[in-house]
């Protein structure tokens, strides 16, 4: 199986779709001659051409609500926020417009979006540019959330989010860009990750460390300090979609090792990990051995210093410390 980086793979998936379906477009700033902020797009514009890799002036409000009209009338827009924390100059139309469209219509009318970019800390440009914003979109019907931590599923799950129906927001992680792992090959099929199936990315016998994005990341390398160290056996389950969530995942890891601790780049409060902790204890109460642990953000805005804000994100010595303290 071939090594890519998760900014390779992400825009491997984009010119597979591009070539599936002439309805996709690349919508953006910067996301044509200049290659992407990212340079997740590179090289499609010149493959393409301005049809179907379009540069946007910097307005998210408007190229966003163009998408939507577009996707309406069978276009497939897949739109770059440079950050998904500027979500709050077009919160109109991602929210009261996107997720309502069907609904409204009597479903008569679709909204095939897909909203893509990086939306995390640990970058130390500051407050108004380190939103994790995946926990706010959840709590809005009609709308799908996805967050991929490797760059396997960064492909499989655009691939997916692009040929879905209803708007899907897909969070990256500049942190992860650069990441490497196996992706399979085109030539060997058609690779897509259903949208809502969570992945074990490490078995474990003692404790659940249940994570997105990053924060799994950070969860595997907390795993092998507690085998190394402690010989605590965790199991890490990837979410990979916060909406729709797979419950069923969640609720077999708590059945096999009865103690969880949930790591969550979110703020606490009405974060992702509040509401997974909600759901094991409405439906598998039963099964825990002592009380659901969280390691979240700090609360408090972005700290600008990248050696403070180091320690204000989850991070393994934290995921380490908060397993010792339930044992």
């Amino acid at each position: 199986m071939r090594t890519l980086t998760y900014r390779e793979a992400l825009r491997e998936g984009l010119d597979e779709e591009l070539a599936r379906d002439e309805n996709v477009v690349l919508m953006g700033e910067e996301v044509a001659q200049y290659n992407g902020a990212y340079k997740v797009t590179e090289g499609l514009w010149a493959k393409w051409g301005d049809k179907r890799i379009v540069d946007t002036p910097i307005s998210e409000a408007g190229f966003i609500g163009m998408g939507i009209g577009a996707s309406m009338l069978g276009v497939r827009p897949v739109m770059e926020l440079m950050f998904w924390s500027f979500h709050s100059v077009a919160f109109d139309q991602l929210v009261n417009n996107a997720a309502c469209v069907r609904y409204m219509s009597g479903g008569l009318c679709s909204c095939p979006i897909v909203v893509r970019g990086p939306a995390n800390g640990g970058t130390g440009v500051g407050a108004t540019h380190s939103h994790v914003p995946e926990g706010l979109f959840a709590a809005f019907p009609g709308l799908k959330v996805c967050v991929p931590a490797t760059p396997a599923d960064a492909k499989g799950l655009i691939k997916s989010a692009i040929r879905d129906n209803d708007p899907v927001y897909f969070m990256e992680n500049t942190l992860l860009y650069g990441n490497t792992g196996e992706v399979p090959d085109p030539a060997d099929g058609d690779f897509v990750i259903p949208l809502g199936k969570a992945e074990v990315k490490r078995e474990g016998t003692d404790i659940s460390l249940i994570a997105h994005g990053r924060s799994v990341i950070h969860a595997l390398a907390a795993a092998e300090i507690l085998k190394e160290q402690h010989g605590i056996n965790a199991e890490v389950l990837d979410l990979r979609s916060i909406r729709p969530l797979d419950l069923d995942a969640i609720l077999a890891t708590v059945a096999k090792t009865h103690r969880v601790v949930l790591v969550d780049e979110s703020k606490p409060f009405g974060g992702v990990s509040a509401m997974v902790s909600h759901l094991i204890q409405e439906h598998a109460f039963d099964e825990l051995d002592g009380p659901i642990k969280r390691v979240c953000t700090i609360d408090a805005p972005a700290i600008y210093s990248p050696h403070i804000e180091n320690e204000q994100l989850p991070n393994p010595r934290r995921i380490v410390e908060k397993v010792l303290s339930m044992t």
